[in-house]
């Protein structure tokens, strides 16, 4: 997949390009739709396929006090649309010059000045422009007036009904569902990161963690996970059983947001390297506890619950 973080000046030979527009956070099963028919339209038409995505989200963009939402900050989420084997993954830089651009103006200066575009596709959702002013509607009037094709994918549910979506499985993590997450996105969501130095308590009592800050991602229900957590090693991805406090651990008087995982049976050094860790099962909610005696005897409890749920 090549990577062009503006949509200016691309390439004469990667203009034409079939590709699919939305911000794609999560790439859940309804995403992989809208990928997948662009990239099935390009093979048809032997044009390129691409996706347009925007940086930073526009939600921060609009609205910067909210709490941190993300699922798939950038470098996981181009990651995720590498994998399903697009040719372009192109940024759309999202700023107040795109915030006050029209819609007009965003199909005209971008999607026919930048891209040159041969077919979009999009969800039935997909707003854009100045004030929202841009929507599949207006897309299949502009690509009739201008000889570009437009598909718009309604939205995708699986056997029960449920519609895929960013906001359910949000919905799900927030309220300590990770299965239902993993459900709609297609495989365990994620948190990954670089390795940081922590205070050192779980050394004392033989459970080391590997602390990861939370940063931009969404806050999922705060407790206890079991979890799969891969190391990287190369361009291989080593996967290791373990177990996950996600919270601000009140019983040592903790004020930051992070993530601390116990792998079990490892006793590697992985201070600075790159850790991708899967919740799996929510195992019990954060709780403070009367001491750090009390808070050791229930990680060897959380240690056992956790080697059960990920041995079924």
């Amino acid at each position: 997949m090549r990577l062009y973080r503006h949509t200016a000046d691309l390439p004469a030979r990667e203009r034409g390009a079939v590709v699919a527009l939305g911000n794609f956070d999560g790439v859940h099963h309804g995403h992989q739709t809208v990928i997948g028919t662009a990239q099935r339209l390009a093979r048809e038409l032997d044009a390129p396929s691409a996706v347009l995505t925007f940086e930073p989200h526009p939600r921060s963009v609009f609205r910067p006090d909210d709490p941190p939402f993300r699922l798939t900050p950038f470098r996981v989420k181009s990651r995720h649309i590498e994998a399903l084997g697009v040719d372009q993954l192109i940024v759309g830089h999202f700023d107040e010059r795109l915030l006050t651009k029209t819609a007009q103006a965003f199909v005209d200066d971008i999607l026919i000045g930048d891209l040159g575009v041969r077919h979009v596709v999009c969800g039935y959702d997909f707003l854009f422009g100045h004030k929202r002013g841009g929507d599949p509607a207006f897309l299949q009037r502009a690509g009739q007036a201008h000889g570009f094709g437009v598909t718009e994918i309604g939205p995708v549910a699986d056997p029960e009904g449920g519609v895929y979506s960013s906001t359910r499985v949000r919905d799900a993590l927030i309220a300590g569902r990770p299965q239902e997450a993993a459900h709609v996105l297609g495989s365990p969501w994620e948190i990954e990161g670089r390795v940081a130095h922590g205070d050192k308590r779980g050394r004392t009592i033989g459970f080391p963690t590997a602390n990861i800050e939370l940063d931009e991602y969404l806050r999922p229900a705060f407790g206890v996970y079991a979890i799969r957590a891969g190391v990287d090693h190369g361009l291989n991805t080593v996967w290791h059983k373990g177990v996950a406090n996600l919270g601000a651990r009140p019983t040592v008087g903790g004020t930051v947001e992070r993530l601390e995982a116990h792998l079990f049976d490892m006793n590697a050094d992985l201070y600075g390297q790159h850790l991708r860790v899967q919740l799996i099962e929510f195992l019990r909610p954060e709780q403070k506890f009367a001491s750090f005696d009390a808070l050791k005897e229930q990680i060897l409890r959380d240690a056992a619950a956790a080697r059960a749920a990920l041995a079924d």
